[in-house]
């Protein structure tokens, strides 16, 4: 998820290059450590018979994000606000609990990620020490740092920039197949793919589906896109600069799954067919560009990949639970900076707990993201819902085109909910 800059000039209409900046940190704060191991395992595992799944989510992410920031900028509240003055407060409340939840799944995947690459490097310290210090520093800096997110983004770009170059050019190195990759890029279903429900089988739980509703929720963030309305209230823009500014909101959407391409295609082509159930197998998609040292250098990466958003997506959701609730919100807030502690200590204990029973940390961060698709339903029928009100958006409400696109969104999510939903009950169970 984005979080917002210090500041804002887009009046001053810069070159398209350095709109590259805020899309880049805007695509990685979503794009965290699921998404880096959930689309190798697909790559692995499926080759390249997925890539026109993740062409096909970006566009569907890109469609509700554009429409999220249209709604903050036509409607002059954020969804939220607006949902309260025409459904109640009630109703906004579940809204920002809702999206609140969603961000500790996600938090609760970034506190295991760390934990994972952490251990890999340092193997003698123990998880517990590992996440009550590293969240313990976060939330004194929270309260202590002035200025926040400039600090992040100048850190974020340096660790991003490395991760991300390294894996376009081990692509290259790897050389993979065009025409695998073309062949990719027409839908169709891996045979290996089966569409029935998630079931029990001699008391073990089979769903082939996971790792797709996984790579859903972590392309197709409606939580994400939802935010963009906050976003856009924060900034304070006008229909101007939502008219210029709406390209940085594309250009991160195509970053993001260009990214989990590039990473898809190199788990096919290095190492096709191998479960990648620990660091040291995804680590193997490294090896052409950095021999030896790609275990080490990986869990740096993975290391970093986790704390990019470590902070953000905390931030965000403690705003949006605050604006659910009726509170002020914008990120600087008292309550917005309560609620986001609150976030980030149910992620630690959850994950502290997760690791307690003695599950793979991957597997755990694989579930943990698709936890999050079940929340989709909700946020794709808002943004829906304030898209088409006339009294909201006036002329500016959605075309036929953008309704069929999120129509078609809702019925994915909604179709990976329920499938998620089936297999938290056989778990739980």
């Amino acid at each position: 998820m984005s979080g917002p800059p210090e500041s804002s000039n887009i009046e001053q209409h810069s070159p398209w290059w350095r709109s590259l900046g805020p899309a880049l940190i805007t695509a990685c704060v979503v794009f965290g450590p699921g998404s880096l191991l959930i689309s190798s395992n697909v790559g692995a595992k499926y080759g390249h018979e997925l890539l026109w799944l993740l062409i096909m989510t970006g566009i569907l992410m890109g469609t509700y994000m554009t429409m999220a920031a249209r709604i903050g900028v036509v409607g002059g509240a954020t969804p939220c606000t607006l949902i309260a003055r025409r459904l109640g407060r009630g109703a906004a409340a579940v809204i920002g609990i809702n999206l609140c939840l969603i961000c500790s799944a996600f938090q609760f995947s970034n506190n295991l990620a760390v934990v994972a690459a952490a251990e890999a490097l340092v193997p003698k310290v123990s998880p517990v020490i590992i996440l009550i210090i590293l969240n313990g520093l976060i939330i004194t800096f929270l309260f202590t740092a002035k200025q926040v997110y400039r600090l992040l983004e100048r850190v974020m770009k340096v660790m991003v920039g490395i991760i991300l170059l390294s894996f376009v050019i081990n692509l290259v190195l790897a050389g993979p197949s065009v025409v695998e990759i073309v062949k990719g890029l027409v839908p169709g279903i891996p045979d290996n793919i089966s569409l029935g429900l998630p079931r029990k089988v001699a008391g073990q739980i089979e769903d082939p589906l996971l790792l797709i509703a996984s790579l859903l929720g972590t392309t197709f963030s409606v939580a994400a896109a939802l935010y963009q309305g906050n976003l856009v209230r924060e900034r304070g823009w006008t229909i101007k600069e939502y008219l210029h500014g709406i390209g940085d909101s594309i250009a991160g959407v195509a970053i993001l799954t260009t990214v989990s391409v590039v990473i898809m295609i190199t788990a096919a082509t290095v190492i096709p067919d191998k479960q990648a159930e620990d660091i040291g197998v995804l680590a193997q998609s490294l090896q052409p560009l950095l021999g030896s040292t790609a275990y080490i250098i990986f869990c740096v990466g993975l290391f970093a990949v986790a704390m990019n958003p470590f902070l953000i997506n905390a931030m965000i959701g403690g705003s949006i639970l605050a604006d659910g609730l009726g509170r002020p919100a914008r990120l600087g807030d008292r309550w917005s900076r309560i609620f986001t502690v609150a976030v980030l200590l149910v992620g630690m204990v959850v994950a502290l707990l997760a690791l307690r029973t003695g599950q793979k940390p991957i597997n755990l961060i694989i579930f943990g993201q698709a936890l999050t698709v079940i929340g989709n339903p909700l946020m794709a029928a808002t943004i829906l819902y304030l898209a088409n009100r006339k009294d909201i958006m006036g002329n500016r409400r959605n075309t036929l085109i953008l309704n069929i696109l999120g129509g078609i969104g809702f019925l994915v999510v909604l179709f990976i909910a329920v499938r998620v939903l089936i297999l938290v009950i056989l778990k739980l169970g």
